[in-house]
């Protein structure tokens, strides 16, 4: 197994196309072929994590925040970044960081949040804009289940909670086939026509290379008809944070009192109790401040995120209970969310978990 391939089953899963402009996922520090021996999960990569990975013989580390933002002019061991890489380039290890496209995916880092919240009824807080193309082909009747099926296994179809979705319209396609070509039907020199299916399926473009290709792998024709239509439509399955429901409402208190056992927070900064129990909550693990207002508007009763300035905490106005459980504790189940895809797709495989702290932050 190679680096390569590990970032492949990761992409897959969450396509790099999904991270934000400002973000640097993917493979930042190793060969792309160099052979895996072991992987080791962390949120951050530290020199303290780089020794574990080496304490445990692995030498690829797949990581929540990238170890590189910005351009590095020079490698001399001044900062923690430049120390980390130099010593994972001197001892073989890979360094592969999968950041805001886990936060924008629908299994992504929010998931996890609501699954240990117990919130159902998920909905994106903050649905992605410009994402979804309508993606139309034609194929003769018989061919077209088949055709279908490889495009939803591509994951072409998707609307909301439902899969396998797709419009299905009977007509008459005409072509003739010119020199040196083998038609599927039909004679060459000869105009043809065909009663064909016209199916259209919504797609994300993060996604669309891989659901072209499984159309083409899948159509008997040689020269393949499509159109990709531009959509308005916000795409409910990507985006930024969450918002769910509480099967029963709770009293402000002791919803403060179960997140921070829930995330292990040694403390919560919060704004003024409002008065009004809990039962429609707001999320975003990571940085998510600038998604308040979109909580309010979404009616929630509570807005759980980190990093939230003094001033913000104004801004609730009274409305909104704002919980700021720390950066550090609302990603630290996306170590789980890498274990979870990465001992599924390879068994036999030794996938640890770095058991070094990361978090910078300490509290008295």
């Amino acid at each position: 197994m190679t680096v390569r391939e590990i970032c492949n089953i990761i992409e897959e899963f969450a396509p790099l196309a999904y991270q934000e402009d400002y973000d640097n996922s993917g493979l930042l520090v190793g060969l792309p072929d160099a052979t895996v021996n072991g992987i080791l999960l962390s949120i951050d990569v530290t020199p303290d994590v780089i020794d574990d990975a080496l304490k445990h013989g692995a030498n690829l580390i797949v990581a929540h925040h990238p170890v590189i933002f910005g351009g590095i002019k020079r490698l001399i061991g001044k900062t923690y970044i430049e120390r980390t890489i130099i010593k994972a380039i001197k001892n073989g290890i890979a360094i592969y960081c999968a950041h805001t496209n886990v936060d924008k995916i629908w299994n992504g880092v929010n998931m996890e949040i609501a699954k240990r919240l117990g919130l159902q009824e998920l909905s994106m807080l903050s649905p992605a804009k410009d994402q979804l193309v309508k993606l139309t082909t034609f194929v003769p009747h018989e061919q077209a289940p088949a055709l279908r099926l490889a495009m939803f296994n591509a994951e072409a179809g998707q609307i909301g909670n439902y899969d396998q979705c797709s419009y299905n319209l009977e007509g008459k396609g005409t072509f003739r086939g010119g020199d040196n070509t083998n038609p599927f039907v039909g004679d060459q020199g000869v105009l043809h026509t065909e009663p064909e299916t016209r199916i259209e399926v919504v797609v994300p473009k993060p996604i669309l290379p891989q659901v072209i290709q499984a159309m083409l792998n899948a159509h008997p024709y040689e020269e393949v008809a499509y159109d990709i239509y531009p959509l308005l439509n916000l795409n409910p399955r990507s985006g930024l944070g969450m918002v769910g429901i509480l099967q029963k409402p709770e009293n402000e208190m002791a919803f403060l009192k179960r997140v921070k056992q829930v995330f292990k927070a040694q403390c919560i900064r919060h704004t003024a109790l409002t008065g009004k129990e809990v039962q429609r909550v707001a999320f975003c693990g990571g940085s998510g401040a600038d998604l308040l207002s979109k909580a309010i508007s979404a009616q929630a009763d509570a807005f759980i995120t980190a990093d939230m300035k003094y001033h913000r905490f104004f801004d609730a106005n009274g409305k909104i209970l704002i919980l700021d459980i720390g950066h550090f504790e609302s990603e630290q189940f996306t170590v789980e969310i890498f274990y979870g895809l990465l001992t599924k797709k390879l068994p036999n495989f030794a996938v640890l978990k770095s058991k070094v702290n990361t978090n910078p932050i300490h509290y008295l």
